[in-house]
């Protein structure tokens, strides 16, 4: 499998996309107003403890406080038994340093950690652990023993100072000794300025500040298989140069400056598949189709055979739906960044070895995802569910916005309902106010309804009431919304 990352710079926005033999699997967008900040620590101020929810919102400097859980405040690995209320932990006015684990999304605020790390290329440090572990991608017990003994030996030969532990990250499978010791000096360094600046800076403030997000793609994204990395920001291509001669001088040849005419995102077709990602219908190769609808609470998946009617026999046409649609749903949930629990209804399965492969095709598909995916099997109404851990807002919700005609329910009231609406609201200002006329302002479809097929019905209320009903159109109004004037 080859793989190329796409950086498009502009002064207000980074985009990076992450294409796998020309499919765009990832893109991750970061504007200028509102950057995340997963991985940044912060020197924070306590402004509510709940005892009653065992967390408490902390000030860091945001417009919304940062919500943090008593299991985050507690040293890691405290029994269930010895864990006490966050009122003992914390008080109101208490300065905190705190790393951020997931970015405000909607209406929630940035969540914490007082469980603080600082990752480099092939490490991940922990000042306050005395723990050394090797990531869990890495499933090779041979090399997670050599990796382990790496860390300590690296840690021994170079004579550093290590109060703290380290994970090996997948990215360090199969390098040497001398990539981690370089690491580890790298990590112990920034720690001690960070430390430094945890001592002097006022609360609320940053104390680190995580990279740049085409830095941080680079650090967190490079495999072996990613054969180019484009970007179009002559200025920012000499930055990543040298981010790379320091911590990843095997990627220094594969980095290249884009000079080309058509902007980077119109190769491989980025925007367009950017686009379709914004869209509930997911068209499959086979004619079949997916309908992704993301909730408050969860996001559901359901797969059609649409078009698709097969050339051998029926359960043979759905086995084949589902195996395209597994593959299809594990990429969506990359681009689009679906997080939380996921709801996947595949078209119902009689042969039990039928519903095995699918599952084990939708497992396979999500192994290269970077998220944490973790799959349950199938229920007992032939349902997949999923959990994928979320971490910043979806790609949805960082390019678009609750419709303001629908309030994002999707659908409207039909002219129709509009109207008997106005009639029940014209009957009840009758018996609560005597005015001579009422004038109805509405939009242009609900008044063509009124003065057309409801026009049999108006004739009939303006008996009822003994009073003249007149109609306006306004242009501005959406076909929900309607006033009535009382003359």
């Amino acid at each position: 499998m080859s793989g190329e990352v796409l950086i498009n710079l502009t002064p207000m926005e980074t985009r990076v996309a992450v294409v796998e033999n020309g499919v765009l699997q990832e893109a991750f967008i970061e504007r200028a107003q509102r950057r995340g900040i997963v991985g940044n620590i912060y020197k924070g101020k306590v402004v509510r403890v709940l005892p009653g929810m065992q967390a408490a919102f902390v000030d860091i400097g945001l417009d919304r406080a940062a919500f943090i859980h008593a299991h985050e405040v507690m040293p890691s690995g405290t029994p269930a038994e010895e864990q006490v209320s966050i009122a003992q932990l914390l008080h109101e006015g208490q300065a905190l340093v705190v790393q951020v684990t997931k970015d405000p999304i909607g209406s929630k605020g940035a969540r914490l950690t007082t469980h603080l790390s600082v990752p480099s290329r092939y490490l991940v440090y922990m000042p306050d652990s005395s723990h050394h572990g090797v990531s869990q991608r890495i499933e090779d017990e041979m090399e997670r023993e050599r990796l382990r003994g790496l860390i300590e030996a690296a840690g021994t030969e170079q004579q550093l100072e290590v109060s703290g532990g380290f994970i090996v990250r997948t990215a360090a499978e199969a390098v040497g000794i001398e990539e981690l010791a370089a690491d580890m000096h790298f990590l112990l360094r920034l720690w001690r300025r960070v430390s430094e600046r945890r001592m002097t800076a006022p609360a609320p403030s940053v104390i680190y500040d995580d990279l740049p997000l085409f830095m941080r793609t680079l650090r967190d994204v490079m495999r072996d298989d990613i054969e180019k990395v484009r970007i179009d920001s002559r200025e920012n291509y000499v930055r990543l140069i040298e981010f790379a001669q320091e911590f990843m001088p095997t990627a220094v040849e594969r980095i290249e400056h884009y000079a080309g005419e058509r902007p980077i995102f119109d190769l491989f077709s980025v925007e367009d598949e950017i686009q379709k990602a914004l869209g509930r219908k997911v068209q499959l190769k086979s004619g079949g189709y997916l309908v992704i609808d993301p909730t408050e609470a969860m996001t559901t998946i359901d797969v059609n055979t649409g078009g698709f009617v097969g050339h051998r026999n029926l359960e043979e046409t759905i086995f084949k739906t589902n195996l395209e649609a597994a593959t299809a749903i594990a990429r969506q949930l990359r681009l689009r960044n679906l997080g939380g629990i996921i709801i996947i209804d595949f078209i119902d399965m009689d042969d039990p070895e039928h519903q095995r492969q699918v599952l084990r095709m939708l497992e396979k598909s999500l192994e290269r995802d970077h998220a944490k995916t973790k799959c349950t099997g199938v229920t007992e109404l032939g349902l997949v569910q999923l959990t994928r851990k979320r971490t910043r807002e979806s790609l949805e919700q960082t390019l678009c916005e609750a419709c303001p005609t629908c309030a994002g329910r999707g659908t409207l009231k039909t002219p129709e309902s509009v109207c008997y609406e106005i009639f029940r609201e014209i009957l009840r200002e009758d018996r609560a106010y005597s005015a001579e006329t009422y004038t109805v302002l509405a939009s242009q479809a609900v008044v063509d309804r009124l003065l057309d097929e409801e026009s049999t019905a108006v004739a009939d209320l303006e008996t009822f009431i003994g009073k003249p009903i007149r109609f306006q159109v306004e242009a501005h109004y959406s076909q929900e919304q309607y006033d009535i004037v009382l003359m």
